[in-house]
């Protein structure tokens, strides 16, 4: 432990009281991410003491009201009980470490909310699209009149999983090479090709679809296909995968890329070889998030594909749907009620477990790809 040493101006019970601070700070060492039988029994006294604080406030001496109030009130209490119930036993490091991390742990939970309330409506709602009727039928031969089981939503399931991958296709490598020459080549095109990419991240999702159409569409180059909804999903997807990837490779160490280079290396297969493999992980991050940037985008597909009512798998040729458009064709033509209703909440519940699985699977294959490299 550290000695302390006391002038004839450090005298007196403050510097007692900061002797024994120090000296409780150094012998008690915080591990991080620790939990242990002191601190449970201290968060749940902190629990009971705020709760029943906050409801002799409320309900005794004050005339306050309401469900918000009652919970932020009482979160006030349990983080200042649990303050200096922490300083009293572990001193004021560990005090303040506690009260970092229940600001943090809260805010990730308040962050949560939301999330978790989208979720349960998409999925209380829709849960009757998991069903084989929904997922193998088509809305060729039903009507709004019909019955919920002799529709579905099989062509739109296809038409989002063609359109989607053929985005990917144009998208991640243009987004990779790009994010490449930022990070390491660079020059003096980085800084426009930064800049344009940068504002591409801020177009709004219908300009792509409208430019798509202006250029290729209405001239008669192509016609309104699925082929044409990819070319739009991609204008969007590019900058995401671009700055992500740009971002990811600045993480690389760079004495990996000197020591490839010592050893008599080029910059390519330096790139190539060192600097891609080593952030695998982080690119299929970057995959993931552009999926997600247009997988459930609506407005750039209703100028370029339109939608259909029955099944096609060539995105090249006729018109094609997507579960985007199959959720708001229902809203459009089929109103709030009836089986509309019900093909609408099970093509959104569809399309949210679709996401789902497609995150899981890409967090498998990074952290498989992961150990493999670091075996």
């Amino acid at each position: 432990m550290e000695t302390l040493h006391l002038t004839e101006n450090d005298t007196g019970p403050d510097a007692v009281d900061d002797v024994k601070t120090v000296r409780s700070d150094h012998e008690n060492k915080i591990v991080i991410r620790s939990v242990d039988a002191d601190s449970v029994i201290t968060y749940a006294g902190s629990t009971a003491a705020s709760l029943a604080l906050t409801w002799l406030v409320y309900e005794r001496f004050a005339p306050f009201s309401g469900t918000l109030g009652f919970i932020v009130v009482a979160w006030l209490v349990f983080v200042s009980i649990v303050y200096v119930s922490a300083r009293q036993q572990w001193g004021r490091v560990a005090a303040r470490d506690h009260f970092v991390r229940l600001c943090v742990t809260s805010a990730a939970l308040l962050a949560l909310i939301p999330l978790g309330s989208i979720v349960f409506s998409v999925v209380e709602r829709g849960y009757h699209g998991l069903q084989v009727s929904f997922l193998t039928k088509t809305l060729k031969a039903a009507s709004t009149q019909n019955k919920f089981s002799e529709g579905g939503a099989l062509h739109s399931i296809v038409g989002s999983f063609e359109v989607v991958g053929i985005a990917m296709l144009i998208s991640v490598p243009l987004g990779v090479m790009t994010a490449v020459f930022l990070n390491e080549i660079g020059g003096r095109l980085a800084r426009p090709v930064r800049m344009l990419t940068d504002a591409m991240s801020a177009v709004p999702s219908i300009v792509a679809g409208l430019f798509i159409y202006a250029v290729l569409i209405q001239p008669g180059i192509l016609d309104a296909m699925g082929f044409t909804g990819a070319l739009a999903l991609s204008i969007l997807m590019l900058p995401t995968v671009t700055r992500t990837t740009e971002v990811v490779l600045r993480l690389v160490p760079g004495g990996l890329r000197e020591a490839s280079l010592a050893l008599g290396g080029s910059e390519w297969n330096t790139t190539r070889q060192v600097v891609l493999p080593t952030a695998r992980t982080g690119l299929v991050t970057a995959v993931v998030l552009g999926v997600a940037r247009v997988v459930g985008e609506t407005a750039p597909l209703i100028m370029t594909m339109i939608g259909a009512q029955r099944l096609n798998s060539n995105p090249f040729s006729g018109l094609q749907d997507a579960l985007p458009l199959f959720i708001w064709n229902q809203k459009i033509h089929g109103g709030l009620e009836g089986v509309a209703q019900e093909w609408l909440w099970s093509g959104a519940c569809v399309l949210l477990v679709i996401v789902l699985v497609l995150f899981a699977l890409a967090r498998l294959l990074a952290s498989r790809a992961g150990l493999s490299r670091r075996s």
